[in-house]
Parts: C-alpha cells; structure tokens; sequence
C-alpha cells in the first residue's frame, strides 16, 4: 500500500469516528422528538379539531410510543397550546420577518396575505383557524390562548392600516380595528377555499386583501416581495 493510499485511509477513519463522535446528545434527541409530536398533533388539530385529537394517534403518526409523548406533554391540553405557541412562532418566522422588513404599510399588508397563503399550504397551518371556530364562545384555556394570538394579529394589522391612511395609501374608511377584522376574513375564508391551489391561493389572497383595504389593484411592487415557499 503506497503513502498516499495510507494517508487517504486515515482521513476516512477520521470522518468515520468523527461522525460517530457527533451522535445526537441526549437535548438534542428531545428537541427532534418534541418537534415531530408538534407537527403530527398539528396536523392533527388541523384535520380533526381538539375534540377529536387522540394521543395515542398523534404519537403513532410521529414514529413514537404514548410514552415518549407524555415525556415531553403532561396532557392533551398542554400539548394543544404547546402547539399553538409553536405554529405562531413558525409564522413569525416565515412570515411576520418579511412584513417587518417592508416599510410601506401598504406592501406590508398585501406581502402579509402573499406570505400567509403560502404558509397556509402546509397542512398543519391552519390550527389557529380551526381551534377557533371550535372554541368560540367557550371559555377553555387553548380557546384563550388562540384568541390571545389572533388579537395580535388583528392588532398588527390595525396598526398598519392605520399608518397607511396616515400616508395616504389606504383610503379613509371604517375604523382600522374593523378594517383589520375584515382583512384577515376575507385572507383566511380565500386561503381555505382555495386549498392546493397555488399559485392562485396568493394571487387571489393578495387581490382580496387589496380590495378589503379600499385599493383599485394590488400594489406592482408586491408582486415582487419575496415569499418563503
């Protein structure tokens, strides 16, 4: 065996133990269990509401025992507002950071809509929407906590609408709370009509929520914002 075939034979066994040496540590092997039990309860959630969500289902579907999910979630309902927490933080993530990086209140909205619907194909975006419809009216603490997240998203919209008429971009009109309420009605009623059928779910969200705010089209430039797909 020549030199260079010894030294390439050490730089595999290097890599090898290198890679066996990275083995996930125990935080890490927690934090991948929890976030596949949260994305299979979503979905859950998603498909079947609170009511109809069972634990035992959801741990199956993850790749995981009951077990490991009460190790992470002491009951249904921890896990449901755990759930919540998570699907809002993703949102932000993804979509909150694009409408923080305009500075038109305007495309601010309508890249809001374009990102919202791309957000909604996935198929465990739409818990906040469902949970919803399936607490209103009831005082139950996951209802609270979803009502708590969509009054920040009522109240974010509210406050760009409201530094769009200061700018003379959006018209004059109903107070901007109501006009908030409205937006986020008709952004939501196209992205569930209109399930699994991109593009047209954000041209048609971003046209919506134009015609909600007073404009006569959809702003050009906002058909150039970037969306995470």
């Amino acid at each position: 065996m020549s030199v260079c075939d010894l030294g390439a034979s050490k730089d595999l066994r290097t890599k090898a133990n290198s890679a066996a040496g990275r083995r996930r540590t125990q935080s890490e092997r927690s934090a991948h269990t929890r976030s596949a039990l949260l994305e299979s309860a979503a979905r859950g959630l998603s498909r079947d509401g609170y009511g109809n969500l069972v634990l035992e289902e959801v741990a199956r579907e993850a790749g995981y025992t009951r077990g490991a999910l009460y190790h992470q979630f002491a009951d249904k309902e921890d896990l449901a507002l755990a759930v919540v927490a998570w699907v809002d933080a993703t949102w932000r993530q993804e979509v909150g950071q694009l409408v923080e990086h305009e500075p038109d209140p305007v495309l601010a909205l309508i890249t809001l809509a374009r990102g919202h619907a791309v957000f909604c194909r996935r198929d465990v975006a739409r818990v906040a929407i469902a949970l919803r419809l399936e607490f209103g009216g009831r005082d139950h603490p996951v209802g609270r906590e979803v009502n708590r997240v969509s009054a920040t998203f009522v109240k974010r919209c509210a406050r760009l609408i409201e530094a769009g008429r200061r700018a003379g971009s959006i018209p004059p009109g109903p107070p901007a709370r109501a006009v908030a309420l409205a937006f986020i009605g008709a952004l939501e009623g196209a992205v569930i009509e209109l399930a699994g059928q991109a593009p047209y779910d954000e041209l048609l969200a971003a046209r919506a929520a134009a015609g909600v705010l007073g404009l006569d089209e959809v702003p050009a430039r906002a058909g150039d914002a970037e969306v995470h797909r």
